[in-house]
């Protein structure tokens, strides 16, 4: 069952659509095609996870567009946020 969406093909994180346990299998519609990976950590509902790599310095991507850059390497299920994402906007 999906857990997780992506919101557009060119996103490199999806968002959980419920909360999702350490371990617990991520589902998630790519396309038309369910792609599955592992949480790493515990996933708070609407935040968002990596549904790939994301090597240090590489944008981070969610609706498409870039919403800031990773500060250290990001591994597919780990959770994407302040720790480890610096914001590129001037409004945060």
């Amino acid at each position: 069952m999906l857990n997780a969406m992506r919101i557009d093909p060119a996103d490199n994180v999806v968002v959980a659509i419920e909360p999702i346990a350490k371990g617990e299998v991520v589902e998630f519609d790519a396309g038309g095609e369910v792609r599955q990976l592992t949480a790493l950590e515990d996933i708070t509902i609407y935040h968002k996870l990596a549904c790939r790599d994301i090597p240090k310095g590489e944008p981070v991507v969610k609706y498409g567009q870039h919403i800031g850059s990773a500060v250290t390497d990001i591994k597919a299920g780990q959770h994407v946020h302040v720790h480890n994402v610096e914001s590129h906007s001037t409004n945060v």
